[in-house]
């Protein structure tokens, strides 16, 4: 059962030996847990799992709830062991599957004949405001790198895993035969594993030439492998995903992102060049921000004609601190946080100007009336400007930059913007309010 898009099913839970929820981000977490406490009413004698990116990094908490099982990482030999076990009696109790596992695994192609259709789910809008049924995938786990607030990091610490071509190949065969025109690769970096990637965006490209696709890649991988953007754009992608997160050279290298402000500035030239697509994301608020290095983000965005290219809510984005992050390595985060909140899932920290987070809580209700009203991403935008401006005391006339540059094409994107290492937005908190309240009276919920 998908419980973000169709209800629960409450007699396949009171029949069930073994229910396991899959945690891939923070927001699922949540709304995960919500669910525990109905579920445990409907079947008190199932086993509960939870499994994915962030069921061990909260471990703590969902074995206060109950969750008898957690798995993280490559955590599919452990979940099929786990049923094993439960299906010959081997014991339903103490857990016996490593929490954290980065064995190497024989993957099988993903069986998605149980979700619901694809168009329930993500679409690609293009600039014509045609919208393409969007698949999703997976050609490696893991990470490399160990940015500070990634919450790969606690989980993978630097350890990368790939997934066999004829395997990714045939997740994708299967899901343009169920009507995707575009695939995802939802790869933390594609270019991870540079070696392993383009040899599947070739198979995939000689196989369905008519299907598009975009990544996620590092401005630090842009800048290595440079010399492949031009392949990237050959074979369909239509745009890639970069977590800049700051063009402050300091807050970046708290971060520990590896690359600098003028890196990204030579990576939109680069994409530029190649004719590919550029998709930034950001996390502005942080506790080293200040009303004018925001101001300087927007304009810069502004500046390099960046505009259409970043969904608004990138600029409303909040700092998570969940368990386990790096990001508690630096004592002066260390000095700035509470006690972890278990009900978020994270640490809450105050910023020492309450105006910047003053500031953030409005960005975030403005950008959900902007969309509620249906304006494009250059409106929202200048909106954004006008309100971030005022706050930090600059002159509003001249600031607008649509007044001063020239907006630049729209660009491909899914219909729903991508983003972690940030707190939920309005809307998510707000669709956790509603579950909450509807999970008592036992209707239906999306």
């Amino acid at each position: 059962m998908d419980t973000s898009r169709e209800a629960l099913g409450e007699q396949v839970i009171r029949e069930a030996d073994l229910i396991a929820f899959h945690v891939p981000m923070h927001t699922a977490t949540r709304l995960a847990i919500e669910l525990v406490g109905p579920v445990r009413e409907l079947n008190s004698r199932a086993h509960l799992c939870f499994y994915g990116l962030y069921a061990p990094v909260n471990e703590a908490y969902l074995r206060k709830l109950g969750v008898q099982t957690i798995l993280g990482g490559e955590f599919e030999q452990g979940l099929a062991s786990l049923a094993r076990r439960l299906e010959t009696g081997a014991g339903n109790g103490e857990q016996r599957e490593p929490v954290i596992s980065l064995e190497r695994q024989n993957f099988l192609a993903p069986d998605r004949s149980g979700f619901l259709p694809l168009e329930r789910y993500a679409r690609l809008t293009l600039p014509n405001g045609e919208e393409l049924l969007a698949g999703y995938t997976e050609a490696s786990r893991g990470c490399k790198h160990l940015c500070r607030h990634c919450p790969i990091v606690p989980v993978y610490d630097g350890v990368f895993r790939v997934i066999p071509r004829e395997i990714v190949i045939e997740d994708i065969r299967r899901q343009v035969a169920a009507g995707a025109a575009h695939i995802t690769f939802g790869d933390a970096d594609f270019f991870n594993g540079v070696g392993h990637a383009l040899p599947i965006i070739a198979a995939f490209h000689r196989e369905f030439p008519g299907v598009t696709y975009d990544a996620t890649i590092k401005i630090e991988h842009l800048l290595k492998h440079r010399e492949h953007l031009g392949t990237l754009r050959e074979t369909g992608c239509l745009f890639v995903t970069s977590a800049v997160e700051s063009i402050d050279d300091a807050v970046l290298e708290k971060l520990a992102k590896n690359h600098t402000r003028a890196d990204f500035v030579e990576v939109i030239r680069a994409c530029r060049d190649a004719g590919l697509a550029l998709q930034p994301t950001f996390v502005p608020f942080t506790p080293w921000t200040t009303r004018g290095l925001f101001c300087e983000l927007l304009d810069f965005i502004g500046e390099h004609q960046l505009i259409e290219s970043v969904a608004p809510i990138q600029l409303a984005i909040r700092l998570l601190i969940p368990a386990g992050s790096r990001l508690l390595d630096l004592d002066e985060i260390r000095g700035w946080v509470g006690e972890f909140d278990d009900s978020a899932l994270a640490y809450p920290w105050k910023h020492s100007d309450a105006d910047v987070d003053q500031l953030c809580s409005e960005l975030q209700a403005l950008v959900n009336n902007c969309e509620k009203m249906k304006l494009s991403r250059a409106q929202t935008f200048a909106r954004m400007v006008e309100m971030a401006r005022r706050a930090a005391g600059l002159p509003i006339a001249a600031a607008n930059p649509l007044a001063i540059v020239g907006v630049r094409p729209g660009i491909p994107h899914l219909s729903e913007p991508w983003y972690c290492c940030a707190e939920p937005s309005g809307e998510q908190l707000a669709a956790i309010e509603e579950l909450r309240k509807r999970i008592p009276r036992g209707a239906a919920f999306v």
